[in-house]
């Protein structure tokens, strides 16, 4: 079972992932995938236990943005290190569609992802069982500044613009 970092600490899982054909507890918080929520929108939102959904690479979160605040946790699925596709969806997320939940990485996450991921918006990540936790907690630490604006905080130049603007009155 991978390891679950959330807030650069080593957590409990608590949610249970509910492949398509699994039925639906009664409690306890469960993700489904986008297909299922797509088609069992009511009887899930229905619920008193909290829903999350599972987006894969070809997902468009575009599908959830009418449902974003109905969720606890978005789960995006990495299913190789090679496949960077879950980097724009989490921006998405949290940019335009202005996703404040739980923004999971799950699959084939390695230390290496620990930085950018959290970069990009994730506050989560399922690590691979393989990684050491302690390595990829030091990651989130791996870069002491960042030229570019992303999720998480605006880059060194937006920073020092801002700065200067605020100076020249």
């Amino acid at each position: 079972m991978p390891t679950l970092i959330k807030g650069r600490r080593v957590v409990s899982d608590s949610w249970v992932f509910l492949a398509d054909e699994a039925l639906v507890p009664e409690s306890g918080p469960v993700y489904v995938t986008l297909k299922r929520w797509l088609a069992e929108r009511e009887s899930l939102s229905a619920r008193t236990a909290a829903v999350g959904v599972l987006l894969s690479p070809a997902d468009d979160p575009e599908n959830l943005a009418s449902d974003i605040g109905r969720f606890a946790l978005i789960a995006v699925e990495f299913p190789a290190f090679t496949d960077g596709r879950g980097y724009s969806t989490a921006r998405l997320l949290r940019e335009r569609y202005g996703y404040q939940g739980e923004m999971r990485a799950v699959g084939d996450v390695l230390r290496d992802q620990v930085f950018l991921l959290a970069r990009c918006g994730f506050d989560a990540l399922a690590l691979r069982d393989d990684q050491n936790v302690e390595s990829a907690i030091a990651a989130f630490a791996d870069f002491s500044e960042v030229y570019q604006n992303a999720a998480d905080r605006p880059g060194l130049f937006a920073r020092r613009l801002a700065a200067s603007a605020g100076g020249a009155r």
